[in-house]
């Protein structure tokens, strides 16, 4: 049961938060010009990279770090990006994406690479995954970023009529803040089972 809260706590985190966001905009708007299977295996690619690199420094840094030292830091870190949520507007779509490499996979994977790399999700990713048993998080996160992109490529904007982005991130602070608390919590608790 708690691996199945793990790869739920993970995937609706990520969901949340990458609903309405660059990487899924970038898959709608590809997804308008090309063939719809190469941008989602690129997208699948990419996510998959990005997550496996973000579990593997919230596994390193668990491993180095002391449990109440990561635990701090992950709780300051979610309740940053929970705040940050709350100050997001919604994003408009860039509609000049310009492709410079012909294959439609390779230009997918590249510009979702870039645009996810170090942003707040893998960075939430790094936590989760310094608290969590890695490969569940990594199911988790890439399930999320996978899903949200495949929304953005099949529902696209009509989509975006009937749910709204801010709505969405703001769910997504909650989801963060509550994250912070409970970090926030076990890290107080292996401080005092440590003294």
């Amino acid at each position: 049961m708690d691996q199945l809260a793990s790869v739920v706590g993970a995937f609706l985190l990520v969901f949340l938060a990458e609903f309405g966001d660059k990487s899924q905009l970038v898959c709608m708007t590809l997804a308008t010009r090309y063939r719809i299977f190469p941008v989602l295996m690129g997208a699948v690619v990419a996510f998959a990279v990005l997550n496996l690199l973000a579990v593997l420094v919230g596994a390193v840094a668990a491993t180095w770090l002391p449990r109440p030292v990561v635990l701090g830091v992950v709780a300051v870190l979610f309740l940053w990006f929970g705040i940050q949520s709350f100050r997001t507007e919604e994003d408009e779509a860039d509609d000049n994406v310009s492709l410079s490499v012909k294959s439609v996979f390779v230009s997918a994977l590249l510009m979702l690479f870039f645009a996810e790399l170090g942003d707040k999700t893998q960075l939430a990713v790094v936590g989760l995954a310094s608290t969590e048993p890695g490969l569940l998080v990594w199911i988790g996160s890439t399930l999320a970023l996978v899903s949200t992109s495949a929304l953005g490529v099949l529902a696209g904007r009509a989509l975006m009529r009937y749910v709204s982005v801010i709505w969405l991130h703001r769910a997504s602070g909650v989801l963060f803040i509550t994250f912070a608390l409970y970090a926030f919590y076990a890290g107080t608790e292996a401080v005092l089972l440590m003294v």
